[in-house]
């Protein structure tokens, strides 16, 4: 308990050091302090301070940091800082950038400001930023870096030792080089373990590996991210439909993916924005949530005119009222454990039609037996509290059934909005809710009308 105070002390002290350096007016004080941070770790604070301060804290950023810092942030926020900036603050920005982050960046600017930029970029730098923007940012041309250095087979280990260190220095996350023929058609790579462990006269084609596999530019970044999962990979090299090397990726930008793909499947699980700004003025904010909060009273508006067509069963059996609402709460948790399970197996690749139907059945039978437990527990404390055996058997039923009802569902509704190319994540607990809502509704208040009345 003690190390978690302190970690957290930790990560609040630079905050409240700067503001009150800000306060006290000890401005080259709380500038010296704030530039000590990586870039990360600034880009962190901006995004934990309203506008006003972030503002402030972000005029305090050197200059030399200012790219890092930008990259490292979210969209909103970058936007945010980036309106009040020179179109020539904004190529040096792209210009200290690798050409990945420069992409990133750039593809965040307005349309008229990415021209401006581009043209302004030294030609070798803008010919590797036009070739990674030609790809889609999801893909795996949009993930690459141009920073690849490759090798032919033919050269010796010796002549390969003596060119990095004629290089002087290597890029970052750099654990193998590329081997290519003349044509820059991708052969293998050679790790950098190999070429340190083996004798310097043998050749690259010798010791080089074979089997590991290029990333084809268009393969979508989730299946990336799982591959260099799977594979442990640090760096790959990604090749265009003719085996030709175009680039590689490395494990920092498949982390990211992964973070914004978790950041996705938490916020839009709630019908926000993956880059959903917490300090965000309140009208776009506003603007932004009212859709969902529209949707769900239609679905809240749907289950009321359910229960309006069952007004006289309302008014000659009270006892309805009182416990309408637990087979309808029962059925969307039972619903929402399973399409969970079932929207995360469809993130992770594991669901396909080999094993969708086991998945249902399995499903199914899990929701049967839970309903069969808490059945028989509702109907207890329902024949305990109003002392009517029918009533304890009606719930009982009902609450069974809507289980059942919400297990399938959880199940086919994910499943269905992928085949129609719509995001499970964002639209499957919306039709999700309402479903178990109507079904526990409509069939606890039918059993009800037709067994109490």
């Amino acid at each position: 308990m003690s190390d978690a105070i302190d970690d957290n002390e930790k990560n609040e002290l630079p905050i409240e050091v700067l503001s009150e350096a800000m306060k006290s007016g000890t401005m080259h004080s709380a500038q010296a302090m704030l530039n000590a941070l990586h870039p990360s770790e600034i880009a962190h604070l901006l995004e934990s301070q309203p506008p006003r301060e972030r503002k402030a804290i972000w005029e305090l950023v050197d200059k030399d940091n200012e790219a890092e810092v930008l990259i490292n942030l979210g969209d909103e926020t970058r936007n945010h800082l980036i309106k009040d900036m020179s179109p020539e603050e904004l190529v040096s920005v792209a210009e200290d950038l690798e050409v990945d982050d420069s992409a990133d960046f750039v593809q965040s600017l307005p349309d008229a400001v990415i021209d401006r930029v581009l043209h302004s970029l030294d030609s070798q730098h803008r010919e590797r930023l036009e070739s990674v923007l030609s790809y889609p940012e999801d893909s795996a041309g949009g993930l690459m870096n141009t920073d690849t250095l490759t090798v032919r087979p033919e050269v010796t280990l010796d002549v390969v030792l003596r060119y990095l260190r004629l290089l002087g220095d290597i890029p970052d996350l750099t654990d193998s080089l590329v081997v290519v023929d003349r044509d820059n058609h991708y052969l293998g790579t050679l790790p950098l373990s190999e070429l340190l462990i083996n004798e310097p006269n043998r050749t690259v084609a010798e010791v080089m590996d074979t089997e590991s596999e290029a990333i084809p530019s268009d393969m979508d970044d989730s299946d990336v991210a799982k591959l260099f999962e799977n594979m442990d990979l640090i760096s790959a090299p990604v090749v265009d439909g003719n085996n030709v090397l175009l680039g590689r990726i490395t494990i920092d930008d498949v982390v990211d993916v992964i973070r914004d793909e978790a950041d996705h499947s938490v916020l839009s699980m709630a019908g926000l924005n993956d880059e959903e700004d917490l300090f965000a003025p309140v009208v776009p904010s506003s603007q932004r949530r009212a859709i969902w909060l529209g949707i769900n009273l239609i679905t809240a508006f749907m289950a009321s005119w359910v229960v309006s067509n069952f007004e006289t069963t309302l008014e000659k059996v009270v006892t309805v009222a009182v416990l309408m609402n637990v087979v309808a709460s029962m059925g969307g948790i039972a619903g929402s454990q399973t399409i969970t399970l079932v929207i995360r197996a469809i993130a992770l690749g594991q669901v396909s039609k080999n094993n969708q139907h086991w998945i249902f059945n399995k499903e199914l039978m899990v929701s049967f037996i839970n309903g069969i437990v808490w059945a028989i527990v509702v109907a207890i404390i329902a024949i305990l509290w109003f002392g009517d055996m029918n009533i304890g058997m009606v719930i009982a039923a009902a609450l069974i059934i809507n289980l059942m009802v919400a297990a399938a569902s959880g199940v086919v509704i994910p499943l269905l909005l992928k085949k129609l190319n719509i995001d499970p994540a964002i639209a499957g607990s919306v039709i999700l809710t309402t479903i178990t809502d109507i079904v526990g509704l409509l069939v606890f208040l039918g059993l009800a009308t037709i067994f109490l009345l």
